[in-house]
């Protein structure tokens, strides 16, 4: 008798480790406690896998052998926690899919950048004339790709829901970009928790992989400290120059990997701002070590586009300049847009508040905010921190009403910067939704 695997979720990735379960001889069931989107439901027909949706019958679910989890899914959810107590193992998509393909692995997570990194690296790749696939949270199922793809190489962003059900699996190369305070509601509050979820995507390194972190951050290097491996190391820092890794230098970003020298003029980098060169750094180290020509490096950081919904440029209309940074659903992803902008800017924030702590963002909105639009179900919590620090402070409960009243308060040679540093929930369906909406109602003007 084949074996039973258990898909639950039937989005991108349920979908996609469905197929592959499928190709690898399992029985498969497919369950999803929501309404399965047209797209997927047909690829499951396509397919012949069995499925339901609009329920978990808890029958057919607890005879699996293994059972393959959703991200969105808790951890803590009732059925997963009836699943562990019978033995059933819970896996990610990600650590079902690795054990089916012999392909180098390039994977980076961090609270913030981890999109713009990947997408970077995949540009990278691509630049070198690679076999690439990009999967984990861009791209298409990783599961997907093994079972019907053959990359030798995969750029994968991963984030912590997904590290949190990978044992197995190994990275060839893992980046760690940074760690600030993100879904602690998913970590019983604890910071130590999600430090551990991030610190796993350098689980199973051995000496010849390579782990690429920033050591400016505070988290980062204290773990560190008690860390002790033989897997390569390579750190990068903006503040201070290293015997290895990556670092910048008044202007001049330098890599040097194994003997593998490269230096660029950091106004020769596509994308503006402090993170972008931590990104740069990080994608640059990561080429070095897969030994990518130094031009195709180079290149490949002054020509990338950037990723939708991360300070994306919108128009301009009457000499004020729109921008969506939609993406950033954490105040740390806020800091830095904010930290990016050199006009004044009017500032269109809220949403569903993670345990935010504003006062981080205070020096910056001092001097660089002079006006806030609140968007949300609830704004108490940002009015608490910046009513009085800032001269205009209102309310919107729409995209459309938000983006009116800030091209009331904003004037020419001015910027109206969409960085909510809060999730979408509350108001919309996610943050493509939300940074779409935007566009469209700035459209509108």
């Amino acid at each position: 008798m084949a074996e039973r695997i258990v898909i639950l979720g039937a989005g991108e990735s349920g979908v996609g480790a469905a197929v592959l379960a499928q190709a690898k001889g399992f029985d498969v069931f497919v369950s999803d406690l929501g309404k399965i989107s047209d797209k997927y439901k047909k690829a499951l027909q396509e397919y012949k896998i069995d499925f339901e949706e609009g329920e978990h019958s808890e029958d057919k679910i607890l005879s699996a052998n293994e059972v393959v989890k959703s991200p969105g899914i808790p951890d803590k959810a009732p059925l997963i926690l009836k699943l562990k107590s019978k033995g059933i193992p819970v896996i990610s998509e990600i650590e079902f899919a690795g054990r089916y393909s012999k392909a180098k692995m390039i994977c980076i997570t961090g609270s913030n950048g981890k999109t713009t990194t990947t997408l970077m690296l995949y540009h990278m790749l691509k630049k070198a004339g690679l076999n690439v696939g990009l999967a984990g949270n861009v791209g298409e199922s990783l599961a997907w790709q093994v079972a019907e793809k053959n990359f030798n190489y995969y750029v994968l962003e991963l984030s912590s829901f997904q590290l949190d059900g990978m044992y197995q699996f190994k990275a060839d190369i893992a980046i760690l970009l940074n760690i600030t305070p993100d879904h602690l509601d998913r970590y019983d509050y604890k910071m130590q928790n999600y430090v551990d979820s991030k610190f796993r995507i350098i689980q199973n390194l051995t000496e010849s992989d390579a782990f690429v972190y920033c050591c400016d951050d505070e988290i980062i290097s204290k773990e560190m400290e008690n860390w002790n491996s033989k897997v390569q190391l390579f750190p990068f820092s903006v503040k201070k120059e290293l015997k290895t890794g990556g670092w910048l230098e008044k202007e001049l970003l330098t890599i040097d990997c194994n003997e593998y020298k490269i230096s660029m003029d950091k106004k020769d980098l596509s994308l503006p701002g402090i993170h972008n060169v931590y990104n740069s750094l990080a994608s640059g180290i990561a080429g070095s070590v897969l030994g990518i020509r130094k031009d195709a490096i180079r290149e490949s950081l002054s020509d990338f586009q950037g990723v939708n919904h991360r300070l994306e440029k919108v128009v301009k209309v009457r000499g004020i300049q729109f921008i969506n940074d939609s993406k950033a659903t954490n105040i740390n992803s806020t800091w830095y847009a904010l930290e990016s902008m050199e006009e004044p800017v009017v500032w269109i924030v809220g949403g569903v508040d993670k345990g935010n702590d504003y006062s981080v963002l205070f020096d910056l909105v001092d001097v660089k905010v002079k006006g806030i639009v609140c968007l949300g179900v609830d704004n108490e919590k940002i009015h608490k921190a910046f009513d009085g620090r800032v001269k205009t402070i209102v309310d919107a409960d729409s995209m459309e009403k938000a983006v009116k009243l800030s091209y009331e308060i904003a004037n020419k040679d001015e910027v109206v910067l969409l960085s909510p540093a809060c999730a979408s929930f509350d108001l919309f369906k996610s943050y493509e939704d939300r940074g779409d909406q935007f566009k469209e109602e700035v459209r509108n003007l």
